[in-house]
């Protein structure tokens, strides 16, 4: 109830702010749980593509962080997320996100890389989709970054690929490394389908920043 509340709230600002978000492909994500995942550039970038893919409703892995704030951790648990600490995760990273796609019968949107200034991906999200039997769906969002850029009024738009299905057999190394090679892949074929100049080159130094704090 608090989540189509507040995404009826949150759509209405952003209208104001900066117009309808414009959404492609949508007709490619399933009607059951499935895992979104897409590379992390903002914080904008769960706000989009929540709205982009209603009335699916999502389960979001937040960094532990952002919880220590009563107010916030308040909200992030109204709205279906769950602390993973970046530096050791635990085994809750996995079981609970599995345990909402099995059992609750949500989505999950998660970013692989983890962090808004890294390229590398992780293999938690496809771990995550093997346990649960759900598809992988790619999707990129290409817009406003930061929330003062919304008032320039710049399209909002979200691209969804095809959902693909996790790796058969054991994940070694080298399937992650290959299935992971194959997401980056077609996220880059989606932000080249919105817009063939795009391009997103991460703060190098806020990446080693992060890095050397055991963010990343």
């Amino acid at each position: 109830m608090f989540y189509s509340f507040l995404r009826y709230v949150v759509a209405g600002l952003l209208w104001l702010i900066n117009g309808h978000v414009k959404t492609q492909d949508k007709q490619q994500l399933p009607d059951g749980p499935f895992v979104l995942v897409a590379p992390h550039r903002s914080w904008l970038d769960p706000v989009f593509l929540a709205l982009a893919s209603w009335p699916h409703h999502f389960s979001f892995m937040a960094k532990s962080e952002l919880f220590k704030n009563p107010l916030l951790r308040w909200l992030l648990v109204k709205v279906g997320a769950f602390p993973v600490d970046r530096a050791h995760p635990g085994p809750s990273a996995i079981k609970v996100p599995v345990r909402a796609l099995k059992q609750e019968n949500k989505a999950l949107m998660i970013f692989p890389t983890g962090s808004r200034y890294s390229a590398d991906m992780k293999g938690g999200a496809i771990l995550i989709a093997k346990l649960a039997k759900a598809p992988i769906v790619p999707a990129v969002y290409q817009g406003p970054g930061t929330f003062w850029s919304l008032f320039k009024r710049k399209p909002a738009i979200v691209r969804f690929g095809s959902p693909v299905e996790p790796p058969k057999g054991r994940l070694t190394d080298e399937a992650l490394a290959t299935f992971s090679d194959q997401l980056q892949e077609k996220f880059a074929a989606l932000d080249h389908a919105i817009n063939p100049d795009y391009k997103y080159i991460p703060d190098k130094k806020k990446y080693l920043e992060e890095k050397e704090h055991g963010d990343v």
